[in-house]
């Protein structure tokens, strides 16, 4: 699926998004999970803001 998603960004409008992947860490269990989103570009520094 991630190829699929990759190949469509790549055209048209798609080039104004980019799928960001976040690791963060879960305050329950100490441990990392990742938060994935394809996102505007103009929104990416917002995303990992959070």
């Amino acid at each position: 699926m991630a190829k699929k998603v990759v190949a469509t960004l790549k055209t048209g409008k798609g080039n104004n998004f980019t799928k960001v992947i976040k690791m963060v860490k879960s305050p329950k269990t100490n441990s990392y999970y990742f938060k994935e989103e394809i996102v505007h570009n103009d929104h990416i520094k917002d995303f990992f803001k959070k």
